[in-house]
């Protein structure tokens, strides 16, 4: 049967993978919990019907607030056959947060992964004066157990099973199915609506990309409630691959090797951070091993795929495999060959050196409105062009407007902003083309290469334009620095406040035989800023005039989503540090 709603993947599952025995994965006290194919079907079919005993029906609205784990998605699935509409929501939010998605989505219950999230959720909804039970994923005492609902579905089976087979075969391809409430750097967050069609169609061109089979296994890392870990979720099951969810963020190289996963998902920090930690491994070595490490390192950076830097370099290639390349993929388990990565933009030396070391990246674009991906890398020739986020996946289409924003159309566009009218239609032109907010352009007549949010730029005092996205990746190559914002508007010149990799500096403490007791004393070190000094000068001889860092602070905070500088998602949250730091910023324009 064709695959045209979210919950058909079950019955795909019935049909093409009926013996699959770890089809969801998740570590429970050390040891890997697995759910068959069989089990995901069943335990789906009774929260469905457990939802309809609650007195839940279609069109009512659920929250989820969960780490990754395979009951996610039974509940997912449960919920979209009764169509009831889910909403996925992140686990970083602070109480305000949540109180106003139960609000502004009337939702009639919250399912939450933990003893700890329920904490800071249960004042939100007593705060809300509306009448939602809560219910807990793992054990919680005084808290009703998720199995709760299961069992009472199960026990109703009968009753119910003919009310969803009615309700499943009326849902049509274009109802709404989900509500993603936006991780929203500016402002309260929009919920953005999303249709089946929306979802599938988007699922469905991705895995023509990925080419994922039954036997191979897959990290998800990516939280389900952001809509590129969904979409890797999903896509992956059509596959029909096993889905291994990490434990951690912490806990991600130690799963991938645990289980020899051939691919996993990622957002460009996480790229980050596992290189940070290959260098820091280099950097420790001494002599001509070293030397041989960062000369492999050196030829990643450049490598262009299908061998288009010719025969030496193929050759020499082959040689940093052998003796640098292959350690790094058998550190990660030995498999993995394929990446997929969106939500931001990652640093193309990076793409290259991951490519150059046998893991293919797919570097991808869209957002939470387009379901999510607009364009997509794919591993073929004449089909990828690392430094791009790709060639307009299949039956989308991208026009880039007067000036430089892309605009989509596509099956995996949103019908618009819930309870939002007229958000929609500043969103939607006349032709019906969704405004995506970025700034790109077209290269090779195919690819697409996004330069900048719209609103982000800025023009300074001389009427010089700013793109501060391309400015913060070059300087985010430095070792030295682990996040940086570029500000400026109306100023006569570009600054930046940064925050340093202090995971750089362990080793100061003695091979500088400087003296201070934590980050607010490091970077007050002349010598660590006069360190900065040099690197920014560096780095600024790749930038025009009016792009380059005038001046700068370092600040001694890590910039996180649980400090609030980074959305979940990993993007900086320019105005909640803008406002954290401006007596920083005053210092530096002297105002």
């Amino acid at each position: 049967m064709n695959t045209e709603r979210t919950f058909d993947l079950l019955d795909r599952y019935r049909e093409h993978f009926p013996n699959k025995e770890d089809a969801l994965c998740a570590r429970q006290n050390g040891v890997w919990v697995k759910y068959s194919a069989d089990d995901y079907i069943e335990i789906s079919h009774n929260f469905s019907y457990g939802l309809l005993e609650l007195g839940l029906k279609r069109g009512d609205m659920v929250i989820t607030v969960s780490n990754n784990r395979p009951e996610w998605n039974f509940a997912d699935m449960g919920m979209a056959m009764t169509g009831v509409i889910h909403v996925p929501v992140f686990t970083s939010l602070s109480a305000l947060e949540y109180l106003y998605i139960i609000k502004h989505s009337e939702a009639k219950l919250i399912l939450v992964s933990d003893k700890k999230l329920y904490k800071v959720l249960n004042p939100a909804v007593f705060a809300s004066g509306q009448p939602i039970q809560i219910y807990s994923f793992d054990e919680v005492e005084g808290v009703k157990n998720w199995k709760e609902i299961t069992d009472a579905g199960k026990a109703n089976a009968e009753k119910h099973r003919q009310t969803v087979d009615t309700i499943k075969a009326s849902i049509q391809p274009d109802d709404f199915a989900s509500l993603i409430y936006t991780s929203g750097t500016t402002g309260k967050a929009k919920g953005v609506m999303l249709t089946h069609r929306n979802m599938v169609s988007n699922f469905l061109a991705a895995a023509k990309v990925f080419k994922l089979k039954p036997e191979d296994k897959y990290l998800s890392i990516l939280p389900l409630c952001h809509v590129g870990g969904r979409l890797g979720n999903y896509q992956t099951q059509f596959s029909g691959t096993s889905i291994y969810y990490a434990e951690n963020m912490g806990t991600i190289a130690a799963n991938l090797a645990e289980i020899k996963a051939d691919g996993f998902d990622a957002v460009p920090r996480v790229i980050e951070k596992f290189y940070d930690a290959i260098i820091s491994k280099g950097n420790k070595l001494d002599g001509f091993k070293k030397k041989l490490f960062f000369w492999a390192v050196d030829l990643g950076f450049v490598y262009n795929p299908f061998g288009e830097n010719g025969w030496l370099y193929e050759m020499k290639l082959k040689i940093a495999d052998k003796l640098i390349f292959s350690k790094w993929r058998q550190a990660l388990g030995g498999n993995v060959r394929i990446v997929g990565c969106g939500g931001a933009s990652l640093q193309a030396r990076l793409e290259r050196l991951f490519w150059a070391a046998g893991i293919k990246i797919i570097n991808m674009y869209g957002l939470t409105e387009t379901s999510p991906i607009i364009t997509i890398n794919t591993t073929e020739k004449g089909s990828v062009k690392l430094g791009s986020v790709g060639c307009v996946i299949e039956d989308v289409q991208v026009k880039i407007a007067d000036d430089g924003e892309i605009l989509c159309k596509g099956p995996n566009v949103t019908p618009g902003y819930y309870k939002d009218t007229e958000l929609t239609k500043q969103v939607f032109d006349e032709e019906g083309w969704f405004h995506t907010g970025d700034i790109g352009h077209i290269e090779d007549g195919k690819f697409l290469m996004v330069t900048d949010r719209k609103k982000e730029r800025f023009k300074l005092s001389n009427g010089k334009f700013i793109a501060p996205q391309i400015i913060e990746n070059i300087f985010k190559e430095s070792p030295i620095i682990d996040q940086i914002m570029v500000i400026g508007e109306h100023e006569k010149f570009a600054s930046a406040l940064i925050s340093p990799n202090f995971k750089y500096f362990d080793d100061w403490k003695t091979s500088k035989n400087l003296a201070y007791e934590d980050n607010k004393e490091l970077i007050l070190q002349p010598d660590v800023q006069s360190f900065f000094s040099t690197e920014i000068d560096n780095y600024n001889k790749r930038l025009s005039p009016p792009e380059r860092l005038n001046r700068f602070k370092l600040v001694h905070d890590e910039w996180t989503p649980a400090t609030g500088e980074l959305s979940p998602t990993l993007k900086l949250r320019r105005q909640y540090i803008h406002n954290k730091y401006k007596d920083l910023i005053a210092q530096i324009y002297k105002k």
